[in-house]
């Protein structure tokens, strides 16, 4: 099976490795020292105590890859939305778009029913690029349950997790989908078909809206964020009114599972959100998706999110003072 991984980072370099060792035709798309190592050193895998040393085709040109079987974008959503003409050379008539990315997906929207069927999210995909030069009728949502980090140009490193969550916008279990399913178990990953993808990115954003931003804001660990009362506090009004969304646009999360994320949340000692690590590296914020996003869909359900509006608005400032973020988008108000 033909398999570009476009963004071969954490993320996207624990599953190149794995599907080119179970005998996929894969390839990275990678850029600078990283991309280097991978050419001169194969991409390395730290994992359970050993090495997997994999060699992927590698290139920052998608055009030397040609057509795919699938894409799957390990690109963070504004990156996505930066690389959309990118991914052209890689799409054939049947080629699928997997995106293993956080937050809201860019297709959210594509074959839901209702009055917001087709319509595409300015804060996630601003003027419907990835909607127009992909197309939606290629995605494949994926939720990423794995910790990696690249710890040395073309190192990888594993510590937790080998779960991605799957599954059709529609919710049926097609053919492709179901190829997929097969290829990531066959890799040893563990990837379950749902026929409602969507609640299963909600229930991680629930996490997202509210660790991240709070861990840029105050540079506190997820332990240290969940176990301070006011911390946990603010974290708990920002979820309710995330449920709140969630509830409007017809899905349906048991309150309960709000405490369960606090609880495995609070079970992370001393880890670091990735927004926070971005603040402290020198890239680029990953605020819309996260946050920005539930602000919009409550504009657009009607749901008040007062206590995200304003983590937001400092978040925001946070990321442009450091120069890490430059959007400018406010949704309507209520």
């Amino acid at each position: 099976m033909k398999i570009c991984i476009f963004g071969a980072g954490a993320i996207g370099g624990y599953l190149a490795v794995e599907l080119a060792l179970a005998g996929h035709e894969v390839s990275v798309v990678a850029r600078g020292a990283h991309l280097e190592a991978i050419r001169r050193n194969g991409l390395k895998l730290l994992i359970g105590g050993r090495e997997k040393v994999a060699r992927p085709a590698a290139s920052d040109d998608p055009a030397d890859f040609g057509h795919q079987e699938f894409v799957i974008c390990a690109l963070k959503a504004h990156q996505s939305h930066e690389s959309a003409a990118q991914f052209k050379p890689l799409l054939g008539p049947d080629t699928a778009m997997v995106t293993a990315m956080n937050g809201i997906p860019w297709w959210y929207f594509y074959k839901t029913g209702g009055s917001f069927d087709g319509r595409h999210l300015e804060s996630v995909d601003p003027g419907g690029r990835q909607w127009k030069l992909i197309g939606p009728e290629r995605a494949i949502g994926c939720v990423v349950d794995p910790a990696c980090e690249v710890i040395a140009p073309g190192v990888i490193e594993h510590h937790e997790f080998n779960r991605f969550i799957i599954g059709e916008p529609d919710g049926s279990h097609s053919q492709r989908v179901v190829a997929l399913n097969q290829a990531l178990t066959a890799a040893n990953f563990d990837a379950p078909i749902r026929n409602a993808i969507r609640w299963n990115v909600w229930l991680k954003l629930w996490g997202n809206v509210c660790f991240n931003p709070i861990s840029a804001l105050t540079h506190a660990s997820l332990d240290r964020i969940t176990a301070e009362p006011r911390l946990r506090a603010l974290c708990k009004s920002m979820m309710h009114e995330a449920r709140a969304v969630t509830g409007a646009l017809g899905i349906d999360i048991p309150e309960e599972m709000i405490e369960r994320r606090l609880a495995a949340a609070g079970s992370v000692v001393g880890h670091k959100m990735s927004m926070l690590q971005d603040l402290e590296r020198g890239r680029s914020m990953e605020i819309d998706a996260l946050v920005t996003a539930v602000q919009e869909l409550g504009r657009m359900t009607d749901v008040p999110t007062a206590t995200i509006d304003v983590v937001l608005a400092l978040v925001q400032e946070c990321g442009r003072q450091a120069g890490l973020y430059s959007r400018d988008f406010v949704p309507p108000a209520l």
